[in-house]
């Protein structure tokens, strides 16, 4: 093919493309540099100079232009800000250009020797295709020539050609669609080649999941030989197409309702293990004369196992087993109607979870006693996936479906003699609970009495089982299991303390914290002496015992010393004496970087035992840990200590909330550093498009805003909500004593009021100004113009606000604010602009709740979700009113706005029944 671009700029380019791939960064950084200037300059010419390299360069070269002119195509032009209408290189390429960009990209995909490259071809192809047509350019001649390699002899390029219509369905979406589905049944029954089958197979699933509700209505026998790909299969190759299929699952769950009972014909032979490998819940082969799975059913079709591979023959089962699983459940999770109609659906996911969560490895003990369990989440022995479906399925489909099959084994293998079983059943009633947790407290008594044994079982990690059971419990059903077999539980919990296994008892400890959560101050005080005695005993057990203890013991020991003073509260008194010097040394010596989470844990349990003792008893001791506080703030800042910023201003409004107004003197040491993460700006990156993330960045989030890719730090905007939340407590407790402060809080918080990026600061500053007021009031410090200033941002942001929730926190900070000056602080210029704020947010709630009234039956228990929300903004917004007037006239536009929404006890009463 003739060179389309002059031959310095492709001698020139292919310089600079050689260089950005060596391992030096100088060299790497002038090569990226210069890319960019040649495209500032003209773009036509270099993107055209990348594009001709596909077709005429040598392999390695070819690959990678392929892959940088994908990325450069829709990158934001040079010398212009990403928010200025977003256009890209491609947007300035003139129309020559683009005719030409195409014509050499068509030729690469039709003459592409290695398949490597040409996949590489097809998804910058697709990239461009879905760009242009966006922007309203058709690609008629990629269409036709997609059409045409589908009916190649070469699979290969069959293969690309359903990779085309994969990553660019709109080639196909305005086609008459009997000639669509003729194309893609052909690929699905592509004799010769797996990889043609799958690429029909994805591609098939884009283009149902592009289809309108007309198209999709004719398309619905495209599912038979989708479906009838998967029995001829081996392991290796089956994985691969059951994950492909699996996301028309979720986004349209209804497709597979005709095929549901030869689906869990097929798939509950793969979610079993295939040979026994010791006992079990279930037997070996529960599902005899499963094999066979052809569509349409009553057709012929069978499943034949692949035996040539022996080393990998397992490893391929077990993924296989992993996607059939993840198939059923995600089918389960979108259309939870669907699996309780279709007997033995559910019952084959309960039974196949059981199974995988017993397989673990028999010979791990002494490695899992040794180590943290902050690494368990990384460990790739223990069964994740059949643990994590359990716990789908069950918060899917409710108790009355999921306890009955779980229980028909859960007893059996808690009496099992292998420890694997013993712990699968444990952590299987903490999986469920949860999701089932509305039938199970029925039989709570049973469960306990199922549970409660085993903390006395002859191997640790069946009593480790037990208690992580046992706090999901006090988790998941709070309050009423505290409140009804505390005895019992108690009686499980507190000799397990004292357990040999440090890994053990320190989990006993981690379900005190569950259990405390819920229960009553008088429960809990005859147990407190036991308690404190173990818990002292793990956190310093002396020099008798002659045992290191090991670091995560004693931070979970002071964590949950911390939670039963707070569920204590005063009783805890009598314990101050042996705990607060222990604290106080820990916060002496643990400086080194292995002690940070030590000490940060010891920070909170001395705040939250100074808040339960009260400021008579702590008061002894209140100057020592303020200096030890002092020292450690003053203290060169580690970069590696990403805990002591927050655990400092914790522990900050701990001992203030502790000290009441005694801790005034303490003000100009905490308030520079809070007013300091209360003023911080969010740390943002805006990325052109998603390959330019990378890997996310720990304490990173990204977020998708005004068609960009949002990086945005989250770690200082944390840091921001919780400065706002301590403002609140100092506020609140100091009230006029307060006032140094009140007017840089005041400026702090108007603005936070549209701070975006964090609900949390938006709701702490809310409840902050009408606390202002007060102090303001108290101390004589508050301005008219504070209190225009504030209601004039307050009701502003009432009339641009989109959130229900945070509207009711505006109409409420509001009301508290003219509580506190009185209503003659509303000018009437204010009024009237409150007023009319009032008046756009009820007419927009209002069209909400019209359009709502003709949604599909199947959204209306989400909506009514979304309805109870806006229920407390109304509520509140009629609180408003009656302070400005008993018988407001919009008093009335409220109660209509609210008779518009629909009512959805009937639904709830349902789903409350299904538990």
């Amino acid at each position: 093919m003739e060179a389309v671009v002059p031959h310095e700029i492709t001698t020139e380019l292919t310089q600079i493309l050689a260089n950005l791939v060596l391992g030096d960064n100088k060299i790497r950084s002038n090569a990226e540099q210069a890319v960019n200037d040649r495209l500032a300059q003209t773009p036509d010419l270099y993107l055209l100079a990348l594009a001709q390299f596909s077709i005429a360069a040598d392999t390695e070269m070819r690959s990678f232009s392929l892959v940088l002119l994908r990325r450069l195509l829709f990158r934001t032009a040079p010398g212009q800000q990403p928010r200025e209408g977003r256009l890209t290189l491609y947007d300035q390429l003139p129309a020559h250009a683009l005719t030409t960009l195409e014509r050499l990209l068509l030729h690469s995909l039709s003459h592409e020797p290695l398949d490597a490259v040409r996949r590489k071809t097809v998804d910058t192809v697709c990239d461009l295709a879905n760009n242009s047509m966006s922007r309203g350019r058709p690609w008629h001649a990629l269409q036709a020539q997609t059409f045409t390699m589908t009916q190649t002899g070469e699979a290969g390029f069959r293969e690309c050609a359903y990779r085309l219509f994969s990553g660019c369905p709109n080639l196909v979406m305005d086609l008459q669609t009997d000639a669509v589905l003729t194309v893609f049944r052909k690929g699905l029954q592509d004799s010769q080649s797996v990889e043609v089958r799958l690429a029909a197979l994805r591609a098939s699933v884009s283009y149902l999941t592009a289809c309108d509700q007309l198209q999709l209505s004719h398309s619905l026998s495209l599912l038979y030989p989708m479906l009838d790909t998967l029995p001829s299969l081996p392991n290796i190759h089956l994985k691969s197409f059951l994950s492909s299929l699996t996301p028309l699952c979720s986004s349209h769950p209804n497709l597979f309702v005709p095929h549901m009972d030869a689906l869990l014909s097929f798939l509950r032979g793969l979610i079993m293990p295939s040979v026994d490998s010791g006992p079990t819940p279930t037997v070996a082969k529960p599902f005899p004369g499963t094999s066979s799975f052809t569509f349409p059913p009553g057709g012929s079709g069978s499943r034949t196992p692949d035996d040539n591979d022996e080393v990998t023959e397992d490893e391929e089962k077990e993924l296989v087993r992993k996607a059939a699983l993840e198939f059923m459940v995600s089918l389960t999770e979108a259309k939870p109607a669907l699996a309780k109609r279709s007997e033995g659906w559910t019952a084959a996911m309960v039974r196949a979870s059981l199974e995988g969560m017993g397989e673990l490895p028999e010979d791990t003990l002494d490695s899992w006693l040794e180590a943290d369990p902050s690494e368990d989440a990384q460990d790739e022995n223990y069964p994740h996936v059949y643990e994590q479906s359990l716990d789908r399925v069950a918060c899917a489909l409710g108790g009355k479906a999921v306890l009955p099959p779980a229980f028909q084994y859960i007893p059996s293998m808690l009496a099992n003699y292998d420890w694997r079983l013993r712990h699968a059943g444990l952590m299987a009633i903490a999986a469920i609970a949860e999701g089932t947790s509305k039938v199970m407290q029925m039989e709570l008594g049973k469960v306990v009495d199922l549970v409660t044994p085993m903390f006395k079982d002859a191997h640790p990690r069946v009593r480790y089982a037990a208690c992580q059971c046992v706090g999901q419990l006090c988790t998941d059903l709070e309050e009423i299991i505290q409140d009804r077999y505390h005895e019992q539980l108690f009686a499980a919990l507190i000799p397990t303390l004292e357990a040999p296994e440090p890994r053990v008892h320190s989990h006993a400890a981690a379900a005190l914290i569950n259990f405390c959560e819920g229960v009553e101050r008088d429960t809990l005080v005859p147990y407190l002496d036991p308690i404190v005695e173990r818990l002292l005993k793990m956190l310093n057990p002396g020099a008798e015992d002659g045992k290191v203890v090991k670091g995560y013991v004693q931070e979970q020991a002071i964590t949950t010393l911390a939670m039963v003073a707070d569920a204590s509260e005063a009783t805890f008194a009598k314990h101050y004496a042996s705990i607060m010097p222990l604290l106080l040394n820990v916060l002496r010596n643990a400086n080194s970087s292995d002690h940070y989470k030590l000490r940060a844990k010891a920070m909170e349990c001395a705040g939250l035992i100074a808040i339960a003792v009260g400021r008579n008893v702590f008061r002894a001791d209140a100057n020592t840990l303020i200096e030890l506080l002092i020292k450690i703030q003053n203290s060169p800042v580690d970069p590696s200590d990403t805990m002591l910023p927050t655990f400092l201003i914790a522990t900050w409004a701990k001992i203030c909330q502790a000290l009441g107004t005694e801790f005034e003197p303490f003000l100009p040491v905490v308030m520079p550093p809070l007013l300091n993460a209360a003023s911080a700006k969010a740390d943002v990156s805006i990325y052109d498009d998603e390959d330019d993330v990378g890997e996310t960045r720990e304490g990173w989030e990204t977020i998708s805003m005004d068609g960009q890719i949002v990086g945005i730090r989250t770690s200082t905007i944390d840091e921001k909500c919780q400065a706002f939340d301590t403002l609140v407590v100092y506020c609140a407790t100091l009230g006029g004593r307060f006032a140094p402060y009140l007017a840089q809080s005041l400026e702090l918080s108007l603005p936070a009021l549209k701070f975006y990026f964090h609900d949390g600061v938006r709701e702490a500053a809310s409840r902050l100004i009408p606390l202002l007021f007060s102090c303001g009031k108290q101390s004589g410090t508050l301005t008219s113009q504070m209190v225009a200033a504030s209601f004039l941002q307050l009701i502003n942001t009432i009339r641009a606000e989109t959130d229900p929730s945070f509207l009711s926190s505006l109409y409420r900070a509001l009301a508290d604010g003219l509580r506190v000056v009185g209503i003659p602080a509303l000018t009437p210029n204010l009024q009237a602009t409150l007023i009319e704020a009032t008046k756009h947010q009820l007419q927009t709630l209002a069209d909400k709740r019209k359009r709502r009234a003709e949604s599909p039956e199947d959204d209306r228990e989400e909506l009514a979700l979304l309805e109870e929300v806006e229920e407390f903004a109304l509520e509140d917004m009629e609180k408003l009113l009656k302070i400005l007037d008993g018988q407001h006239p919009l008093l009335v536009a409220v109660s209509s706005v609210r008779d518009l929404g629909f009512n959805q006890w009937d639904s709830e009463e349902e789903r409350d029944s299904d538990g």
